[in-house]
């Protein structure tokens, strides 16, 4: 316990400081800290009694999620253009919690999948919707999950290449859709699709690297797409991305190491997003994914660095295990939140990280070895085995129609 959990008294010790000037941002910040300190407070007391403490409530997340696979609360018809999302999210938190559903109910996925996707390539979000690489990502991951022939065959990966050549600029950036804004989002979207798939070409990605450092930003991280502001997520789909297409020593992994360093709260113990604002649950695999993928880079040249993870995996899994977890089962942005579909994915998939780190050595787990999850691939977010039996079946079965523009 005292190797795993930080001193209540350093915690006290590093509250946000407003230096006596007060604005919107510092006192949501005050505002969050307090909360959260109280809960480590009471924590702390229940921990002296309970040493298996803190507990992931497995059973309760598995079985709302569970719920959520076989029908959805009104409040979630807004997103009935993110219903493939809705899917990926829901298995792969299954997966990580080693509870899969059933394999009548896994069929039924891939036939539902199969109707989201579009005559003229990639998927929508639900049936009849236009395509989104988004929305093909999520429907891809989803598919490499189920893992069955059945699974596998049912993506037209002709018409996916097709899609992704569709949506690529001269400039080795990607659309979201046709129309559609270039981002980065874009980018890591379509090599992550094109990877697990085999329908990558070094053609299709042609000046793609050099793009994707342009989006590097001065403080470190990477933006949406060059000369914005650096972000969580996009910092993720950044080093993803050049790591995919094995040119990350065109970037300053210094800086972007620096920057994401300095993006988990001291406080807290999770991540923010952006510099000054609050931390965030979903942030814990967009900025906690980026460590070991940084690590695996950094150790090429190092082997010594092969097991440094270079964030603080306890205080992590205490902000999620202790701050994070709704009572009825599912995971919260910050204390206060509602539960929904995407916190509860990406929070656990950020205590997986934090458990497993580099994927070297024993895992670290806070509070009872009951808590451990399955590990990620943390370039795509699946399992590693879902990822290599993807590619190795679309390698033994190329896609019928060449590549071309």
């Amino acid at each position: 316990m005292e190797n795993q959990l930080r001193c209540y008294s350093d915690i006290v010790a590093e509250v946000y400081n407003a230096e006596k000037i007060i604005t919107d941002t510092s006192s949501d910040q005050v505002d969050v800290e307090s909360v959260v300190l109280n809960l480590y407070r009471q924590f702390e007391k229940n921990a002296a009694i309970d040493p298996d403490l803190p507990k992931l409530n497995r059973n309760v997340h598995s079985k709302i999620l569970k719920s959520w696979l076989n029908g959805l609360p009104k409040s979630y018809e807004c997103l009935d253009a993110s219903r493939t999302w809705i899917v990926y999210w829901i298995l792969h938190s299954l997966w990580l919690l080693n509870d899969m559903p059933a394999e009548d109910i896994l069929s039924n996925v891939v036939q539902f999948l199969s109707h989201c996707q579009h005559e003229e390539g990639g998927y929508g979000g639900g049936p009849g919707q236009f395509p989104h690489l988004g929305t093909t990502y999520a429907a891809v991951n989803a598919l490499s999950i189920v893992g069955t022939v059945e699974a596998y065959e049912s993506i037209d990966r002709s018409s996916l290449q097709k899609f992704l050549w569709s949506l690529r600029s001269v400039d080795g950036a990607f659309a979201l859709h046709r129309g559609g804004e270039q981002d980065i989002r874009g980018v890591y979207c379509a090599l992550s699709v094109a990877k697990i798939t085999n329908t990558y070409t070094d053609v299709l990605f042609d000046k793609t690297p050099e793009w994707l450092v342009g989006c590097q930003s001065y403080e470190g991280g990477f933006a949406g797409c060059p000369g914005m502001e650096a972000h969580g997520g996009y910092a993720f789909c950044g080093i993803a991305s050049l790591a995919l297409l094995n040119k990350s020593h065109l970037c300053d992994m210094d800086a972007l190491l620096r920057w994401c360093v300095n993006r988990q709260m001291r406080m807290e113990g999770g991540f923010q997003g952006r510099t000054n604002k609050l931390v965030d649950g979903c942030y814990s695999f967009w900025q906690g994914a980026a460590f070991p993928i940084i690590s695996a880079i950094l150790s090429q040249d190092n082997k010594e660095l092969i097991e440094t993870v270079f964030f603080n995996q306890s205080a992590l899994q205490e902000y999620l295990l202790v701050c994070c977890q709704a009572r009825d089962g599912g995971l919260i942005d910050k204390p206060g939140k509602h539960c929904d579909i995407y916190h509860t994915c990406y929070g656990l998939s950020g205590i997986s990280v934090a458990q497993h780190g580099t994927g070297a050595g024993d895992p670290h787990i806070v509070g009872s070895p009951r808590n451990e999850l399955n590990r990620v691939h943390p370039l795509h977010n699946v399992a590693p085995h879902f990822v290599y039996n993807a590619v190795h079946y679309f390698i033994r079965h190329p896609p019928p129609v060449k590549d071309k523009n």
